[in-house]
């Protein structure tokens, strides 16, 4: 969600509905692998979820780095030119995420009712969970482009919007640091 709303203030409405496409790739393949088993890798390899928060966290990182240099030249009175394509931020922040990787192989399976089908009905689940994100999280993104649209037309308070968005992608990144570094320092 807070990816979503600095996408939103960060690009604006189209960005952020382009984003959440990207999400729900993601969610889908992780939806896709559920069905497919990946849970038997989960519970092999548990160091690897760790592997993925920490490329999530410097991918992260390195969008606040690029943000802030955004915010900065926009400042200075030059055009700010964004590089990064919000379909590809949202695919990446999704595939490195995880959470969603927990949700599709712990969480979900345990909504599985008697069905003939279990495959069929955790695909059934999983379809229905990213629809749910994609609406949700891309009205979320939607109502915080609409803060973009008020605000960019100065050169301050675009450069305002960016420096937000960097810091939430700053904070996103230290949330997945201390959660990998708390895991380990427990075990």
């Amino acid at each position: 969600m807070a990816f979503m709303v600095a996408v939103g203030l960060e690009r604006g409405r189209r960005a952020a509905v382009t984003a959440i496409l990207g999400i729900g790739t993601g969610m889908s393949l992780y939806a896709a692998g559920a069905v497919a088993g990946i849970g038997q890798l989960a519970q092999a390899h548990p160091l690897l979820f760790d592997l993925v928060k920490l490329l999530g966290a410097g991918y992260l990182i390195w969008l606040a780095i690029g943000t802030f240099r955004s915010a900065r030249r926009a400042t200075d009175g030059h055009e700010v030119s964004v590089t990064a394509r919000p379909y590809v931020r949202g695919l990446l922040i999704s595939l490195t995420n995880p959470k969603i990787i927990l949700f599709f192989v712990a969480v979900l399976p345990q909504f599985m009712g008697r069905a003939q089908s279990t495959g069929l009905q955790l695909a059934m689940l999983g379809a229905v969970n990213v629809v749910m994100e994609v609406v949700l999280y891309g009205a979320i993104g939607v109502l915080a482009g609409t803060f973009n649209a008020r605000f960019t037309s100065s050169r301050k308070g675009a450069a305002t919007l960016s420096y937000i968005a960097g810091a939430v992608y700053l904070g996103l990144a230290g949330v997945a640091i201390v959660d990998v570094v708390g895991v380990g320092l427990l075990a």
